[in-house]
């Protein structure tokens, strides 16, 4: 399980993508309190970091930083408006993470397939695990 510091990390590379387009629609709201509550932190520790410069936790198991990776993409597709700025910050926090440049790409080529952009895990872990061969 990750720690306190990491799980604020993750929360923060969120917020820092839902503020990219200058405005934070409910839905992504929503999620961004969903995976805090999941995390075992309340709205207000939510909306404290909306407040604070994003902060970074490198997380140590590829799984793990996978996972971000995934809730990035779901963060950003649930607005349906995907723009070239917010993929671009995706993928720059996936290269930060030192997830594989040519999964993220595969990622961003194949979400349009799939019912409202959504990868389903095994297919994106797939896509990660064909890049180590």
């Amino acid at each position: 399980m990750n720690t306190e510091r990491e799980k604020l990390g993750i929360l923060s590379q969120m917020i820092a993508l839902a503020k990219a387009d200058n405005k934070i629609e409910d839905s992504e709201y929503e999620l961004l309190l969903i995976v805090a509550e999941k995390m075992g932190f309340n709205k207000s520790i939510l909306d404290e970091l909306f407040k604070q410069e994003t902060i970074y936790v490198p997380l140590k198991p590829e799984s793990e930083r996978i996972l971000q990776f995934h809730r990035l993409v779901l963060l950003m597709n649930i607005d349906e408006d995907n723009d070239a700025k917010e993929m671009e910050i995706i993928y720059k926090f996936g290269l930060k993470m030192g997830l594989n440049p040519g999964a993220i790409s595969t990622v961003f080529k194949i979400m349009f397939d799939y019912p409202n952009r959504i990868v389903p895990p095994d297919v994106l872990i797939n896509i990660f695990k064909a890049q180590h061969n």
